[in-house]
């Protein structure tokens, strides 16, 4: 069991990763190698609270606090590998909001807390409202949305696609 769990945990992390650098060109992935080199001052592959001091200091800035430092790693929820690194970067370069916001948004659709919306009912919504979807936007929405038999959205699951990205794509 211990070793299903182990082998689902690398595929995981292996889509996580392939996903991750296909987010950008093999050009800009070596742009980020080297300013991750930069950071890492230490050179053990792991940018942590010294490799940034020490990265600010190199650049003349001496008075950051432990607390803007921390915040600043805290982005990563958890050791900043070179994919983690590149990941926070293309979710600000992509404008991607953190799974959170999405799910909180979702909820707001959701006065119950099934975790499902109305599929008709969101569709009316994204044509009508805000920033307006085209039909085609919303037809390409509606493709990777995880919809049951009811016609209500998983919005739980719709939301991990949208900041992982699917699997059937990958495949």
């Amino acid at each position: 069991m211990a070793s299903k769990k182990a082998a689902s945990k690398r595929k995981n992390a292996q889509r996580a990763s392939s996903n991750v650098f296909s987010m950008f060109e093999q050009s800009q992935i070596q742009e980020f190698k080297e300013a991750f080199g930069c950071i890492d001052q230490d050179r053990d592959g792991v940018i942590k609270k010294t490799d940034l001091k020490e990265t600010y200091a190199q650049l003349g800035k001496l008075n950051v606090s432990d607390e803007e430092l921390e915040g600043m790693l805290a982005e990563g929820k958890g050791p900043i590998n070179f994919t983690v690194f590149l990941s926070l970067f293309g979710e600000k370069l992509n404008g991607t909001d953190p799974e959170e916001t999405i799910l909180a948004a979702f909820k707001l659709f959701d006065p119950n807390g099934t975790g499902f919306v109305n599929k008709d009912e969101f569709k009316r919504l994204l044509l009508t409202q805000a920033d307006k979807f085209t039909q085609e936007e919303v037809e390409q929405a509606f493709s990777v949305a995880p919809i049951d038999v009811t016609g209500n959205i998983d919005y739980k699951s719709l939301c991990y696609i949208i900041t992982h990205g699917d699997e059937k794509e990958e495949s």
